[in-house]
């Protein structure tokens, strides 16, 4: 069963794919790469995270309360 965990966790993704996660730190050589998955990340931000937000809090408040405790957190700082 943790092998199928483990495959899942390796598909999924919050905001960043792994591949816009290495980009993004540095770890590619391309910047014209790295510009490309920053871009991409702004656009799911700016564009896309609205509606998903948007349909939570509406939908499923309590999922939009554990999203917003986790993203607003100031604990971790």
């Amino acid at each position: 069963m943790s092998g199928v965990r483990t495959v899942w966790h390796e598909m999924s993704r919050a905001l960043l794919t792994e591949k816009e996660r290495e980009r993004i730190a540095g770890d590619s050589a391309n910047e014209q790469r790295r510009h490309e998955a920053v871009s991409r990340a702004r656009r799911r931000i700016h564009e896309e995270l609205p509606d998903d937000l948007e349909l939570l809090e509406r939908h499923h408040p309590t999922l939009y309360d554990e999203l917003v405790s986790v993203v607003c957190d100031s604990d971790e700082e």
